[in-house]
């Protein structure tokens, strides 16, 4: 600008200008608020992802647990088993006068083996019920990793849809935030 009176401009100023009025109106602004929004929603996705395979893992370890337990109840009975397997042939190998006590022994072992079947059946139970916990864990895991991947997508989508100018590129980057929010209600809803 020279004396007030003439206005000349410069070739930067023009490219400007012709930038500013030819420009999507705030698409930069608009794509960046709509990054910090996916970004943050990413982010929740992403910490409720890792607790729900915290929690399968967890659930997977009890499952496991429970069945070492119930193992060794079964081992038990079978030790059980075995002795009145004993018992019952003594039976057939003793004087009349000691055949009564194995009798009873042969008693003992039955009802001994019939509580520690009980025991061994309700652990395997148990251990079925923390499997499956672990199962419907491990898929809400997988909503929250499907759910956070497409948001990270979006982003991408953001950045080249600002770089190219791009309007479909951007109307795309809504369409693939919100599959990745409608994923992250499913898995919140656990379906």
């Amino acid at each position: 600008m020279s004396g007030g009176k003439f206005h000349v401009h410069g070739p930067h100023d023009h490219e400007l200008e012709h930038a500013a009025q030819h420009e999507p109106k705030s698409m930069a602004g608009q794509l960046a608020v709509m990054t910090a929004i996916i970004a943050t929603i990413g982010a929740i996705f992403s910490y409720m992802g890792g607790v729900t395979q915290a929690n399968a893992g967890l659930f997977k370890n009890d499952a496991a647990i429970r069945k070492t337990e119930a193992a060794d109840q079964w081992n038990f009975y079978q030790s059980k088993s075995n002795k009145q397997n004993l018992a019952e042939l003594a039976l057939d190998l003793v004087p009349e006068a000691r055949r009564a006590f194995y009798q009873d022994e042969v008693k003992r072992y039955k009802t001994e083996k019939a509580d520690i079947q009980h025991k061994a059946e309700a652990l395997d139970a148990e251990s079925k019920v923390w499997d499956e916990k672990s199962e419907r864990e491990l898929h809400v895991h997988h909503r929250w990793a499907q759910a956070t991947t497409a948001l990270q997508i979006a982003i991408a989508m953001a950045a080249m849809a600002l770089l190219t100018k791009s309007r479909g590129l951007m109307y795309g980057m809504y369409g693939v935030s919100v599959l990745g929010v409608v994923l992250g209600v499913l898995a919140w809803l656990h379906v």
